[in-house]
């Protein structure tokens, strides 16, 4: 029986809890403060959808399993623990899965409820940390200070984790370059195994969004130079880039995160999730009542046609170091890798871009303009799909 599990496809599960202390000034996730009253009937809740999604995982191999939010480490320890002994009772769990709990300083304190969550399973821990200076963590909602974060991360090794990631953000409000730079300095001081580092995005809906014509942020001139000073810093100190945002030790990036970028199979569970399993992508409603009541609503449903898998190939894996696979795209997509070979070949000429044994891939200044790059390798890509339509269509080759 456990070799033919072995053989199963893997699936990914995404569990997300909706709670939390406090709701930060530039944040658009689906999570609500002050509703500690619906804890236990939302994990009742979600273990109900687990159960009743699970015959149709049978047939597959369970290798992550990530707790995001909102914070689910507010739910507590023994919450958490029915969720993961569901998981555990319901679906074919690998052996050696990377199973993450998101966390922020102020509920991550006490090693012996982490230690708790590490007995149940618990291998992997990723703190919202965001900042070292406590007045831009003020500023931005956060309700933890740089010594909590010290202490959660004392914790954590106390409790047992070998494993443990650090989120970051730059281009805050009031950030300086050499506030950055120290927010990184203390960052690699907690020796975590992961360090994630995102540009701040202002998102409609958000305060920060609506306080942006007076919010003293760093222009796209510092921002860039922030990010690229962070490669290099992070790089000296043993964290290697394998995403545009992302840095770890060897061998130790996120395996749920690498689902994302590699187009691989996940589920997703409770309001606001998102999933792309069994070739459809689907989400959702964000209401987190109507999730309780059992009355599990779809915001979004679609099947996925195999040029917009191609489209989706491109724009992920130029986010990661990795890069693009001529031989991905000529094999498994039928297509000719010429059209973007020579846009390739002018980035690179630029310093956007270099070559690798199979493909090409951005450079860390590549990544900060990718946006447009990947727009001009797929608007090539376009170009050469009508061109051979038209062909087809006056008679000059067969369309098969």
């Amino acid at each position: 029986m456990f070799s033919r599990r072995k053989e199963q496809p893997p699936l990914g599960l995404y569990l997300h809890i909706p709670f939390c202390a406090a709701k930060c000034a530039y944040c658009d996730f689906y999570s609500l403060p002050r509703s500690e009253e619906k804890m236990d009937a939302y994990v009742a809740a979600l273990c109900r959808h687990l159960e009743e999604v699970s015959p149709q995982a049978d047939r597959h191999r369970v290798d992550t399993v990530y707790l995001g939010g909102g914070t689910p480490s507010y739910l507590g320890a023994g919450r958490l623990t029915r969720l993961l002994q569901t998981v555990k009772k319901r679906y074919h769990l690998a052996p050696d899965a990377e199973i993450t709990l998101e966390a922020n300083p102020d509920s991550a304190g006490d090693w012996r409820v982490l230690r708790k969550l590490r007995r149940t399973g618990f291998n992997r821990i990723s703190l919202g940390v965001q900042s070292s200076d406590d007045a831009i963590l003020r500023q931005i909602g956060r309700i933890h200070t740089w010594e909590q974060v010290k202490s959660a991360a004392e914790a954590i090794r106390r409790a047992g984790f070998d494993n443990f990631s650090v989120d970051l953000i730059y281009g805050l409000p009031g950030q300086t370059m050499e506030i950055w730079r120290q927010t990184l300095a203390d960052a690699v001081s907690l020796a975590p195994e992961h360090i994630s580092a995102y540009g701040l995005k202002l998102e409609p809906g958000t305060p920060l969004y609506q306080r942006r014509e007076s919010l003293p942020l760093p222009d796209d001139d510092l921002q860039a130079d922030m990010y690229l000073w962070a490669v290099d810093f992070l790089g000296q100190n043993g964290y290697e880039q394998y995403e545009i945002s992302n840095f770890a030790r060897p061998g130790r990036a996120s395996r749920h995160n690498l689902k994302y970028w590699r187009m691989a199979e996940y589920a997703g569970f409770g309001p606001g999730a998102h999933s792309d399993w069994g070739g459809v992508r689907y989400a959702y409603e964000r209401d987190l009542d109507r999730y309780i009541a059992g009355d599990l609503r779809l915001s979004e449903s679609s099947e996925i046609p195999p040029m917009e898998r191609e489209q989706e190939y491109i724009m992920l894996s130029l986010r990661t170091v990795e890069g693009i696979s001529r031989r991905e795209v000529e094999y498994r997509y039928r297509r000719s890798f010429a059209p973007m070979e020579s846009l390739f070949q002018t980035y690179a000429a630029h310093g956007l871009a270099e070559a690798t044994e199979d493909g090409w891939r951005l450079t860390p200044r590549g990544f900060l303009v990718s946006n447009q790059i990947i727009g001009a390798l797929l608007e090539a890509m376009g170009t050469e799909e009508a061109d051979r339509l038209d062909k087809a269509a006056r008679g000059d080759y067969r369309v098969v």
